[in-house]
């Protein structure tokens, strides 16, 4: 299914009531975990329409600028942002999950809060710069992918006013085939329990998605193989038709006792999950 996700704006202000770090973006996270039954599922946690801030700061030259925000059945989602003399950067991205939270995790064996750290491995930014990123990127650690889209962040940010000057991320640059935009919530997880109803009438396919082959290994062993081509259809205003190109793919996941997650990422702006 493809799911809806919430834009989130953090602005905030120092003590002469002037912006001093605005971020405006949209993020979802895709999670690894095991079930009771000693199998690995994979569940997407989305930001809620409700997002707080808390501990949110401006950063100087000694103390990094964060942005923080908490949202749902007790998760939160913070960065912390550095300032050198003539740039900005990403430092550390602090994950908190709840697999309390039984909508999300609804059969996880292990409960509570869980806590991952990441490193953004994103450039520095030039100082009095904004950050833009229409297309969707990731990143990966541990069992956590986390995807962005529609992102605006300046830290650090000068005289109080966002500047227009802009530093586009790498998903931005032109290519010679258009990327998916993000905003039609390119990120799908394939599930065998629940699945939409087909529409009535496919729109008709240009090309026919070329094969792949994908595989997993447990140690040194292969415990999964898959080799498919694959398409995806999505419905919306106007159907739109996705290849997925083998070339630029890149297979991960995990196998458990009763169950294997494969995650194909190709690299652009679409993340499928079986």
């Amino acid at each position: 299914g493809f799911f809806q996700s919430y834009a989130v704006e953090v602005d905030i202000k120092d003590a002469s009531n002037a912006t001093c770090l605005y971020a405006d973006w949209m993020m979802r996270f895709l999670i690894t975990y095991e079930s009771i039954n000693g199998d690995y599922k994979t569940t997407t946690l989305n930001l809620s329409s409700s997002v707080t801030h808390n501990g949110s700061v401006c950063g100087n030259d000694t103390q990094a600028a964060v942005v923080a925000v908490q949202f749902g059945e007790g998760h939160s989602w913070s960065i912390n942002i550095t300032k050198s003399n003539e740039t900005y950067q990403g430092d550390f991205i602090i994950l908190k999950y709840n697999t309390n939270d039984t909508t999300v995790f609804p059969d996880a064996k292990r409960k509570g809060p869980v806590t991952v750290f990441m490193k953004d491995p994103l450039h520095p930014v030039q100082l009095n710069t904004v950050f833009v990123c229409h297309n969707s990127y990731f990143i990966e650690a541990e069992n956590i992918t986390q995807i962005f889209w529609n992102v605006t962040v300046q830290a650090f940010v000068q005289n109080g006013t966002v500047s227009k000057k802009e530093t586009r991320c790498p998903a931005d640059a032109p290519t010679s085939e258009p990327t998916v935009p993000p905003t039609i919530a390119n990120v799908t997880t394939a599930s065998t329990t629940s699945l939409s109803p087909a529409p009535t009438t496919a729109p008709k396919s240009v090309e026919t998605p070329d094969t792949g082959n994908y595989s997993l290994k447990s140690g040194n062993k292969t415990c999964f193989l898959a080799t498919v081509g694959l398409q995806l259809n999505v419905s919306q205003d106007k159907p739109l038709l996705i290849n997925i190109n083998p070339k630029t793919t890149v297979a991960d996941g995990a196998c458990g006792n009763t169950t294997a997650t494969l995650k194909l990422n190709d690299g652009n702006s679409t993340l499928i999950g079986f």
